[in-house]
């Protein structure tokens, strides 16, 4: 392999990568094939639909790429368990939805493989940090 010419970092829905606007706008510059990216991305998702996934892109010099699909972000994975449409605007006092215990554990372990720790309660920890701030509350 050549080596590493640059990492890009994005959010994409899953399954709907094109080369249009994200999407374009930031492969573009990097010289790779963007069809070949956008086919690859959507194979690879198509059974996350609806979901937003984060892909980390490496390009090497020669003009070709890999890329790893991250889990979803804590946020998104919050507001859709609790069916809530965005966060509060002060989450501390402000309350948007609510999500069981059961539900927390869940996204906790969906999130373990992209959180700096290593236990499940750790990881429950983390997003209920997240799920506070945003205004979900859990019901214990």
């Amino acid at each position: 392999m050549a080596n590493i010419s640059k990492k890009i970092k994005l959010q994409i829905p899953a399954g709907q990568a094109n080369p249009a606007p994200p999407v374009g706008t930031v492969l573009g510059p990097a010289g790779i094939n963007l069809q070949e990216f956008c086919t690859r991305y959507n194979d690879a998702t198509k059974d996350k639909m609806g979901d937003i996934l984060p892909v980390e892109i490496t390009i090497y010099e020669d003009r070709t790429f890999d890329f790893v699909i991250k889990t979803p972000p804590a946020a998104f994975l919050l507001k859709k368990a609790s069916k809530a449409k965005k966060g509060a605007v002060n989450g501390k006092n402000d309350t948007v939805g609510t999500i069981t215990e059961a539900q927390l554990r869940e996204i906790a372990e969906t999130k373990l493989p992209d959180l700096n720790c290593y236990t499940v309660e750790d990881a429950m920890k983390i997003v209920e940090g997240t799920a506070l701030n945003m205004g979900i509350k859990i019901e214990k």
